[in-house]
């Protein structure tokens, strides 16, 4: 199951990157046609939209996947394990209620929007917030996720909230030093 799921996150992170590609180039492609030929794609600005809002989106779920969003490991570190685990709960269950806020106006949003499209590329409209359906459910399931490993796996919190950086491996970081 663990390599499902990490084949479906670096799944994420080239839909990501090719994201990112997609706006780079349509912006710079933009940008010349205006400076050189006065000119330029109408549709270009919404694709390159739609590429940032799921770039966002998208890093969101490997953040919070990764343990990388913001988080209060310098309050954790200094209570004792017991306050750790109910600050951890806490903190899990309010990201579930909040994912789940999201997922419902999301899904309302890209219900109401249907029928609507964008001027120039004819897009549908709900795929700006049908992004945050999925988004929602996604974090929902890594918090529910969280919790299991906390409750039934028993891995202690600060293994939990350890932030997964890559470090382990031979690369050298990066300093100004």
């Amino acid at each position: 199951m663990s390599k499902v799921l990490n084949s479906l996150f670096r799944g994420v992170e080239i839909l990501m990157a090719a994201f990112l590609a997609v706006m780079i180039l349509l912006v710079f492609l933009n940008v010349i046609l205006r400076f050189v030929f006065s000119t330029g794609f109408a549709w270009s600005e919404e694709i390159t939209r739609l590429c940032f809002i799921y770039l966002v989106y998208l890093g969101t779920i490997g953040a919070a996947r990764d343990n990388r969003h913001l988080g209060v490991e310098t309050v954790l570190e200094r209570v004792p394990p017991l306050y750790q685990k109910i600050i951890y709960v806490f903190l899990q269950l309010s990201m579930i209620w909040l994912m789940w806020i999201l997922t419902q106006g999301s899904w309302e949003l890209a219900r109401q929007n249907l029928d609507n499209r964008w001027v120039a590329t004819q897009f549908p409209s709900f795929l700006v917030s049908g992004i945050g359906v999925i988004t929602g459910v996604s974090i929902i399931m890594i918090g529910l996720a969280n919790l299991f490993r906390l409750f039934v796996l028993r891995i202690s919190v600060p293994e939990l909230v350890k932030i997964v950086d890559g470090s382990d491996s031979n690369e050298p970081e990066f300093s100004l030093e």
